[in-house]
């Protein structure tokens, strides 16, 4: 959601669109990834998983690095080209091993009866990926409508990639104390 809220304040609703599309398919390999049976091995190899968790902190530290650097340089507001913030939202999206671990723990526990599982498990978890992709795509929507009140202003587009980068490396701090300790 954090980062969300700082694509649509930095780069606006089409980077939000980008950004959330990006996370979906991270979030429907994840998925997919689990209904034919790769969870098995987080199950077996939780270091894996640690190692996942500080992939995904260092990749939000260099996104908090990059955005700095765009913070001093001449321009108000950091360029990204139109594909990166798909790309970067699908990096997100996969170095977060959080999202299969929920996979893991919860689409199980909603099979119930079902006569195939491997099929209830894919509509649980394209359920899942659809409500995600319309709950934060919705989130960085609203933030990208504020969007130009930062870009029209060279000292505000300054203002906003420090925030941003600053929400980029507390998400890389949590994320990297949660795989240390």
């Amino acid at each position: 959601m954090a980062y969300m809220l700082a694509v649509g304040l930095q780069g606006g609703k089409r980077a939000a669109v980008k950004a959330i599309l990006g996370i979906a398919t991270g979030m429907s390999i994840y998925a997919a990834a689990v209904i034919i049976g790769l969870g098995r091995i987080a199950e077996t190899h939780p270091h894996l998983l640690t190692a996942l968790k500080l992939l995904g902190g260092a990749y939000l530290l260099w996104l908090a690095i990059t955005t700095v650097r765009h913070a001093r340089a001449a321009s108000a507001v950091a360029k990204v080209r139109a594909g990166r913030w798909y790309l970067r939202g699908l990096m997100v999206s996969l170095t977060n091993p959080k999202l299969i671990l929920f996979f893991l723990a919860v689409l199980p526990r909603f099979t119930g009866n079902a006569s195939d599982i491997t099929m209830q498990m894919a509509l649980l978890g394209a359920v899942n990926v659809t409500t995600e992709l319309v709950l934060y795509g919705a989130i960085g929507v609203l933030a990208g409508a504020f969007h130009t009140r930062f870009t029209t202003s060279r000292r505000a587009g300054t203002v906003l990639n420090y925030v941003a980068a600053a929400v980029y490396a507390l998400l890389a701090g949590f994320i990297i104390i949660d795989a240390i300790l």
